[in-house]
């Protein structure tokens, strides 16, 4: 797919592309969203020493990125399993800002992506990776068991309406943890909808800029 880098409002970049009509970020600032949604409701709330975390979309690697630096200055132990169907190609990557705008962070981002694909990669002495390039709804695609965190980053469900449904919420729900969670950027009522219906405990939280509200769904101890 056609993709092309844009600046965000806090000055980090985003990818759109022109055949959805959708950006990979918010346009309101896309490290602000990141670190607002997954990290701040999302990892932070994980008091683990070790945290298994799945992420649905990996997309520019931002949130691999903050979760690598979160882990480091945090000593906490994260293993990190992405799956990607359509994985940008180096060109792009390789021209996204994340690492100038963060500090020190540079390298780890360029490690992120020049990581092999389907095989972990330990990254840091905190952060061992897996990236898949896979389907999630083809079946292919096998979601690690024991997860304690879910980050849902997929295209909006008015653009990919497959992943937003819930059947594929169930299958994530069953390899959660007691006490596991997923967090999201949207808060649509269908959303809300199907998660409920696949057995979460909804809870519609604050949304970063530009975004009234986020959802966390819990999985019941």
């Amino acid at each position: 797919m056609e993709a092309q880098i844009i600046i965000t409002d806090d000055g980090s970049n985003s990818i759109y592309l022109p055949v959805l009509d959708e950006t990979y970020h918010s346009k309101y600032g896309a490290i602000n969203e990141s670190r607002h949604v997954f990290i701040t409701n999302g990892l932070a709330n994980c008091k683990k020493k070790s945290v298994n975390i799945f992420e649905v979309g990996f997309g520019t690697g931002l949130n691999a990125l903050l979760t690598a630096i979160y882990a480091e200055e945090n000593m906490q132990v994260v293993y990190y399993t992405s799956v990607e169907k359509f994985p940008l190609e180096m060109e792009i990557t390789s021209n996204l800002n994340f690492g100038s705008l963060i500090s020190n962070s540079e390298n780890i981002f360029q490690k992120i992506h020049q990581a092999e694909w389907g095989v972990w990669i330990q990254m840091s002495d905190y952060f061992k990776l897996q990236k898949n390039k896979q389907d999630l709804i083809s079946g292919e695609c096998t979601i690690p068991e024991g997860v304690d965190l879910i980050y849902f980053d997929a295209f909006a469900p008015s653009k990919q309406p497959e992943l937003w449904n819930e059947s594929l919420f169930k299958k994530l729900f069953a390899k959660l943890v007691p006490g596991g969670f997923l967090v999201t950027y949207s808060s649509a009522g269908v959303v809300k909808r199907a998660l409920r219906s696949a057995g979460f405990i909804v809870k519609r939280l604050p949304g970063p800029a530009g975004k009234h509200h986020m959802l966390v769904a819990t999985k019941s101890t």
